[in-house]
């Protein structure tokens, strides 16, 4: 059983962008959205737990569905969790109106913002709306963060901080849209050096996403259960990462063990591990339909 510490709601995989690094395919073609039924459902089980402390509200774009996305912070904070809700700040475009967006936010407890801020979201690593969010999560007192996202060729050294808020800057993770949009033009290591999986710790996974579709991910595209077919407290009690297929080899060796298990076609070179990972995955779907799921994970809208 793990000792889950966090649940994160993909509440939509829809958004009013797409950005080439989205790892979830956010589209506004893309379909899937949470019911506050099922987001209820969920909170019950992660409550069951007994070892669940927070939950994420992200997607796709959450604010887009901003009725549900309120209400599902506010039953969580119920619930005993702390709340961290992302998002792009399309909706911040001016000061005075963020302020408007974000007052409903500041009257519930333990919530506060993730707001994304790179050359993906925008023209600069400081968008015009992620500044006017802060200064609107300022004036309301809610605690923001922001998220920034490497950009292979971009120079611009990425600020420390915007408008007085830290900015932690990521590493590019080379799956979803990005397998298939960046990796062309740069530099890529052998591939037999992608022993091991660098974000994921999969025997003893603190986080999981949970999608519309009821789809649990260990590592998004990558399912453990679905919890519209089981409880997603059992779900969770009974993962054993080495009695699924995909996730096996990639404990024991990363993902040259998986394309080494399955003997796989290969590149000599890949971008990062994500990379492989995801070639990987993309010629194993058919046999594992299941795990490999959903197909919105793969660029294959629902």
């Amino acid at each position: 059983m793990l000792s889950l510490k966090g649940v994160h709601f993909l509440l939509t995989y829809r958004c009013d962008l797409e950005c080439d690094h989205c790892f979830v395919w956010g589209s506004s073609k893309a379909k899937g959205t949470f019911t506050l039924n099922q987001i209820r459902n969920i909170l019950a089980e992660a409550k069951k737990l007994q070892t669940v402390n927070y939950v994420a509200i992200e997607g796709g774009e959450p604010f887009l569905y901003y009725p549900i996305m309120v209400k599902a912070a506010i039953e969580a904070v119920e619930f005993g969790f702390r709340v961290e809700i992302l998002s792009n700040c399309y909706w911040a475009t001016c000061p005075d109106d963020a302020v408007e967006w974000l007052r409903p936010i500041s009257k519930i407890k333990n919530v506060e913002l993730t707001l994304s801020s790179d050359f993906y979201h925008g023209e600069n690593w400081e968008t015009e709306m992620v500044r006017n969010a802060v200064k609107a999560a300022h004036a309301l007192q809610i605690k923001a963060d922001i998220l920034a996202v490497k950009d292979p060729h971009v120079t611009k050294p990425c600020p420390k901080e915007i408008e007085g808020v830290k900015v932690d800057l990521c590493e590019l993770m080379y799956k979803g849209r990005a397998f298939s949009k960046l990796p062309q033009d740069v530099a890529k290591k052998p591939w037999h050096e992608f022993t091991k999986c660098p974000y994921e710790n999969f025997t003893n996974q603190e986080r999981v996403h949970i999608d519309p579709f009821g789809y649990v991910h260990v590592c998004q595209g990558i399912s453990i259960g679905n919890a519209w077919q089981k409880p997603f407290a059992k779900i969770i009690e009974e993962y054993n990462p080495y009695e699924n297929p995909i996730l096996e080899p990639l404990v024991r060796g990363g993902p040259v063990a998986l394309v080494e298990k399955f003997g796989l076609t290969r590149e000599e070179a890949y971008a990062d591990a994500c990379h492989m990972c995801y070639a990987a995955r993309l010629l194993l779907r058919n046999k594992y339909p299941d795990v490999l799921a959903p197909n919105q994970m793969y660029g294959e809208f629902e």
